[in-house]
């Protein structure tokens, strides 16, 4: 590696890090996932042999995209929550046996990843206290009395926060499942 390059390696660390890092542990809730995420974004910064001309942008990129990996590694733990709805039951459309059939295909993983793109974007779009409550209680598998107890916000606020952020999400994979439906 040239002195150069090693230069820009360092002086884009030192100016991205810490927002690249307030980026990555709004999505994901826990500091040991977040850490471990820039870790491996700065990582492939580091051993991209093509020149970057955007870093910034390159680097947020990157960084949604461990973030998406990072969800998808869960196995999908807010599955029950988001995924099973009455009415798409009563439709015969079930997101659980499409996302985690007994055997993997070309297919699947294609819908497994417009899936986890769609997720991204529609938690990227919720308030910060939405999304935060509803990643805490589903992906770090906080209560939500642990939560209040760190916020300082009463359990009837989260519950209610968590319920819209359900809501939310529940309507964003209803408009994925009629263009799937429909294609």
């Amino acid at each position: 590696m040239t002195a150069e390059k090693n230069r820009n390696i360092s002086n884009t660390f030192r100016q991205l890090s810490k927002r690249l890092f307030g980026f990555i542990k709004q999505r994901v809730g826990s500091t040991e996932d977040a850490e471990d995420i820039l870790q491996d974004v700065f990582y492939q910064f580091a051993g991209n042999p093509e020149p970057i001309e955007q870093a910034s942008a390159w680097l947020y990129k990157v960084a949604r995209n461990r973030i998406t990996d990072s969800y998808r590694k869960k196995k999908m733990p807010l599955a029950d929550d988001v995924l099973n709805s009455t009415i798409a039951e009563e439709e015969g459309f079930n997101w659980k046996e499409m996302m985690l059939p007994a055997e993997d295909n070309p297919e699947t993983e294609y819908l497994r990843s417009i899936f986890w793109e769609e997720l991204q974007q529609a938690l990227d779009e919720l308030p910060a206290t939405q999304r935060d409550v509803f990643l805490q209680t589903e992906i770090d598998g906080m209560a939500f009395r642990e939560i209040a107890a760190q916020t300082g916000e009463p359990v009837a606020t989260l519950i209610s926060r968590k319920r819209y952020a359900v809501l939310h999400l529940r309507e964003r994979l209803r408009v994925l499942r009629d263009e799937l439906l429909n294609y």
